[in-house]
């Protein structure tokens, strides 16, 4: 009986160097390197609807919007991903090994495909919980209008709130409601064909 090939496993650095070397972006966990697909129009526009919303409702408050080019790190599991839109509330507070990963949002968010939906709404999800300054971590999804906010209580526990066309979302840490329908605005036009 033949022994399986040994797979490789990636040292953080490893990883680091290959994004300054990459013109795509990679997610690392646990020595492994995995290519991230590029999204579709309507990913590209839920992503934007909601960062521009975002954007207007941080106003002048101490916080900062950012697309899907920033790097975050879980310092407590490992994992280096690029969220969709993340929102940093104060100063950021860089990756001890990296400058330009940040590890202190204050919410993340994901857009959903058929692709990643599974692990947007699991593994990805309980990795994000592990992140002490995040409050908030929001789900949208790309079959329906339909976004969820997942919130970490006083006490410490995830609570989740879901929102469809016709209602808000309320994003407690930053103290303001966005309209699922300005989310969707231009967004699942494939769906409606």
């Amino acid at each position: 009986m033949t022994e399986p090939a040994a797979r490789h496993r990636y040292s953080y650095a490893d990883y680091l160097a290959l994004e300054e070397a990459s013109n795509v972006k990679h997610e690392f966990f646990a020595g492994e390197i995995y290519g991230l697909a590029g999204g579709t129009p309507d990913h590209a526009a839920l992503a934007a609807n909601l960062g521009a919303a975002l954007v207007a409702r941080v106003g002048d408050r101490p916080c900062r919007v950012f697309s899907s080019d920033l790097r975050v790190r879980v310092l407590a599991t490992g994992l280096a991903t690029y969220p969709d839109v993340t929102v940093v509330c104060g100063p950021l507070e860089r990756d001890p090994d990296s400058r330009t990963t940040v590890v202190n949002p204050t919410l993340v968010a994901e857009v959903s495909s058929a692709s990643t939906e599974d692990y947007d709404r699991g593994e990805k999800l309980e990795h994000y919980k592990r992140i002490p300054s995040l409050r908030e971590c929001v789900l949208v999804s790309h079959r329906e209008p339909r976004v969820e906010v997942w919130r970490r209580s006083a006490a410490g526990r995830w609570e989740r709130d879901a929102a469809v066309s016709g209602e808000v979302i309320r994003l407690k840490s930053l103290d303001c409601e966005i309209a699922v329908d300005d989310i969707y605005r231009g967004g699942l036009e494939d769906a409606a064909d």
